[in-house]
């Protein structure tokens, strides 16, 4: 329902319940929970705050999650979508956690590591990965997909202004991606399509 909320930060505040901040819109105050990492992060003279939001529906009340980082709100929902899994548990597990380590322990089948989130016993780790690899398997390979095509798109950029042209550049992308090559940087990727331009 609402996707994220930008506003002024009317107050932050911590107690047994959690670590909150209010966020002033047009004279509304939106109360709204975060997890401890980002409510260090935010500071209270700051004239205007994002947070990425989560509606959650209990029984008896509503409220909203946010986030800083849109990516751990998104793994958020994923995390929820988990038995035993609630909104208090998955705020645990990311305040433990940086995005990419949690999805490697996950997919690695890691469990004693994600044991280190506060509450989540040996069982939860287990129905936690049981429920989840397949998910952040997937999530793994689009933040690679997306990681390779800014490394392509500055790797083309170089080569045009070296008079190459974009079908010589994409010709020589293509074979470099079928040789199976570890390929963590842009300069590790024009390395290699150089070669096959030279070639």
């Amino acid at each position: 329902m609402y996707e994220y909320i930008k506003g002024g930060l009317a107050n932050k505040y911590a107690n047994k319940k959690g670590y909150f901040v209010v966020i002033d819109v047009n004279g509304v105050g939106y109360l709204i929970e975060v997890m401890k990492k980002d409510y260090d992060k935010i500071n209270i003279n700051q004239s205007t705050l994002i947070l990425y939001t989560v509606l959650l529906h209990r029984e008896d009340s509503m409220s909203l999650c946010g986030f800083l980082d849109i990516e751990v709100r998104n793994l958020f929902n994923i995390l929820v979508t988990v038995s035993g899994v609630g909104s208090k548990m998955a705020l645990n597990i990311l305040n433990q956690f940086e995005l990419k380590p949690l999805v490697n322990c996950v997919v690695q089948e890691k469990e004693k590591e994600l044991t280190k989130a506060k509450g989540v016993g040996v069982k939860l780790a287990q129905k936690i990965i049981l429920e989840l690899k397949d998910k952040f398997i997937s999530v793994e390979l689009e933040q690679e997909e997306c990681q390779t095509d800014d490394m392509f798109s500055d790797v083309k950029n170089m080569l045009l202004s070296l008079q190459y042209s974009e079908e010589e550049i994409t010709k020589a992308y293509e074979i470099v991606s079928k040789m199976n090559l570890e390929i963590k940087t842009s300069e590790d990727m024009l390395r290699e399509i150089l070669k096959v331009l030279s070639a």
